[in-house]
């Protein structure tokens, strides 16, 4: 991808300024708005662990979504009721959005899920790991096995 410079983005909430040049990926998809839920075309820039959208491809960018605290993104045509539609979910909130084509959507699913694989891959958890609780759950599991017929 072409080394682009554009500006900066500001959190509103932390006042952290997010560098949003040399995008990783970056496009134009259509994005349903929080509020009133009406369909907005918005400028992607993907970088690093952070999906920032903005009005125009040089524009300032106006909102981030941390794909570090996202779950999935799939293809969302049902939910959507669009063509080309996904969604990128977190556990408080689904957005959803639209390319202009399969293969544009296709890319943005499988560039978004990289990123995604890269954030959980290098999550740390604060407690130490220990080996009998997950032989017990997997004891736990054989136990709802017992009514199971095709066993």
């Amino acid at each position: 991808m072409a080394s682009t410079s554009r500006p900066a983005y500001t959190d509103s909430s932390t006042n952290i300024r997010y560098d949003c040049s040399n995008a990783e990926f970056e496009g134009w998809l259509t994005k349903q708005s929080a509020w009133l839920k009406d369909w907005r075309r918005r400028y992607f820039i993907l970088k690093g662990s952070k999906l920032f959208f903005a009005k125009s491809a040089t524009g300032v960018p106006h909102g981030m979504i941390d794909l570090a605290t996202c779950t999935t993104v799939k293809s969302a045509e049902l939910k959507a009721q669009k063509r080309n539609a996904l969604e990128v979910s977190t556990q408080e909130t689904t957005f959803l959005m639209y390319a202009d084509s399969e293969k544009e959507k296709d890319d943005w699913i499988g560039s978004i899920g990289k990123a995604i694989v890269r954030c959980s891959s290098t999550y740390q958890n604060d407690e130490p790991y220990d080996s009998d609780e997950e032989d017990e759950s997997d004891d736990e599991d054989d136990d709802d096995d017992e009514d199971n017929p095709y066993r």
